[in-house]
């Protein structure tokens, strides 16, 4: 079959998973389409965390800076706090820094926090526009909202995409070389793969775990109304209304999430009854607009059985479903995105071996896998706590059991939000395209990173004399750190690049700090900073290059 190809890769959903594919595509020259069903942004916050990696990948696309510059007012505290009610007694605080602290603390943090950035608390739909404003500015990439796929299908030469626009106008087929389906949870490309999710359904707690109701409002006078310290999130524990809230602005924008109770059903409350069910979180009643409402069910812990079947891709929400807990959802799609982005623009320009391809599920699915298994240790920390029948009660009874209550959130904020571990801790052992030195990694723990430059995790970070990060001195696409005062030769690197056609940048670093963290005089970076390889000899460049590239004869 020999059909016009419209374009090298469609891209199915434009969320974030399919946005940031679409990015690192375009930076590459790859042509794309990316098909989306919506025609225009939903204005509905979601996601509210960019976890610290996810930070990273933006500054190495060139826009965590203006990122970082959305949501909260620079100086707003990103605190996590605990509540009877929003307008009663404080049980628990984990205190985090503003925008503009973490920007300054982060050149100074060692230890776990190594990193080019700290995580930054803002709304996916701030979030979004950012990435289609990055999307769109690219020449190679098209983003047609208002359309949905309705069929996909593959040959020996490309994947076809039947399409039509969602008003009904138009139907056309699009052809490419291959394609992502990033649409989502009840995703038509998994279906049409045949792919199934499998794991842990809604499971039963007392928060998060059913039906939730959503509002997001606009009120003015809400801070007036709490005598607390403001926070990103707040939290209620009571026998009435288990709830959170999310500052989305940090002037007048707010996003309620309730359980709802056995005997609710969210088309049964209209909009005029929908604010009662915050009031009774906040303890009062306040004059508010009520911008949307939204329902969804939490308690999912799914991984698809598939990531791949030929020619067709999953990623993102279509690839794995969370309960929210931790921010890992929207952070593992745009590291399913970064992690396929390379490889598929490799495999296109004809650098990449053939199991290249075969590597994003052996990676992405067993990080996938493992983040959602923390997610829901997560949602059962907070949600299966049930707080004592006098928690809101004046007096010694009621003191003891918010001591109690205070004392489990105050641990358990502790150990959701401070996760270096899983932000900075994620491995792929046992990839094919990973040259294993023999060493082994540290304990995979939520809440300590301990940097290694054993082959197949994320580069150990480390700030230069001159105030650079090291991750600001990587190239695009592959990079060969050379480690030392007295840098060992790298020709041979650079001849079996060359043979390649693989693009392969040289960076030297003489402090004896980066040599002694790396352990090595060599260390192959891939483009989404993972080692691939550490040595102190270039004899087996060849070798090294053509693993790491996806060629496995050797």
């Amino acid at each position: 079959m020999n059909a016009k190809q419209d374009c090298d890769v469609v891209i199915i959903g434009a969320g974030p998973c399919g946005l940031v594919l679409a990015i690192e595509l375009g930076r590459r020259g790859i042509s794309t389409i990316v098909l989306e069903e919506k025609t225009s942004p939903t204005r509905f916050p979601a996601a509210n965390a960019t976890q610290a990696r996810t930070m990273e990948h933006y500054r190495r696309l060139g826009f965590a800076h203006q990122l970082r510059a959305q949501g909260l007012p620079a100086d707003y505290p990103t605190d996590i706090s605990y509540f009877t009610r929003f307008t009663s007694h404080e049980l628990a605080r984990f205190k985090l820094p503003s925008a503009r602290a973490a920007t300054d603390m982060i050149k100074t943090m060692t230890g776990s926090w190594s990193a080019a950035e700290l995580p930054h608390r803002v709304s996916q739909m701030f979030v979004e526009g950012i990435l289609r404003t990055e999307a769109a500015a690219l020449d190679s990439v098209s983003v047609r909202y208002g359309w949905q796929a309705t069929g996909v299908s593959e040959d020996a030469e490309g994947v076809t995409i039947e399409a039509a626009r969602t008003d009904g106008t138009e139907r056309r087929t699009f052809r490419a070389t291959f394609a992502l389906g990033a649409d989502g949870s009840r995703s038509f490309v998994r279906k049409s793969l045949g792919s199934s999710l499998a794991g842990e359904g809604v499971a039963a707690r007392d928060f998060l775990g059913g039906p939730m109701s959503s509002l997001y409002f606009r009120s003015r006078a809400l801070y007036d109304l709490i005598p607390h310290p403001r926070a990103w999130t707040y939290w209620t524990v009571n026998k009435d209304r288990r709830s959170c809230l999310f500052a989305i602005n940090g002037r007048d924008e707010f996003l309620f999430h309730t359980q709802l109770r056995a005997h609710e059903r969210h088309e049964d409350i209209s909009d005029a009854q929908a604010p009662g069910l915050f009031h009774t979180a906040l303890g009062a009643t306040l004059d508010m607009q009520v911008i949307s409402r939204a329902t969804w069910s939490a308690g999912y812990t799914l991984v698809a059985d598939k990531f791949r079947r030929g020619r067709v891709f999953l990623g993102g929400d279509a690839a794995h479903l969370f309960t929210p807990t931790g921010g890992l959802g929207y952070n593992t799609a745009v590291e399913d995105a970064v992690n396929l982005g390379w490889k598929l623009a490799a495999t296109i320009k004809g650098w990449g071996g053939p199991a290249l391809l075969d590597s994003y599920e052996t990676e992405r699915q067993a990080l996938a896998k493992r983040n959602t298994t923390y997610a829901r240790g997560f949602a059962d920390s907070v949600g299966l706590f049930v707080p004592a029948a006098e928690i809101e009660d004046e007096g010694a009874a009621g003191d003891a059991a918010r001591k109690v209550a205070g004392d489990h959130l105050n641990a358990h904020a502790r150990a959701e939000f401070n996760i270096p571990g899983i932000t900075f801790g994620g491995r792929y052992d046992g990839s094919p395209i990973i040259a294993s030195d023999g060493t082994a990694p540290p304990p995979d723990a939520a809440n300590t990173y301990v940097a290694t430059a054993c082959p197949g995790g994320r580069a150990p970070h480390l700030w230069l004399g001159d105030g650079r990060s090291l991750y600001d001195t990587f190239g695009f696409e592959f990079t060969l750190l050379r480690l030392g005062a007295k840098p060992a030769d790298a020709s041979p690197f650079e001849s079996a690049a060359a043979a390649l056609n693989m693009p392969l940048a040289i960076v030297d670093v003489a402090a004896d700090e980066a040599r002694d963290l790396y352990q090595a005089d060599f260390a192959l970076i891939r483009p989404d900073h993972i080692v691939a390889w550490r040595g102190n000899a270039a004899a087996d460049a060849a070798q090294v290059l053509r693993r790491a590239s996806g060629y496995l004869d050797v």
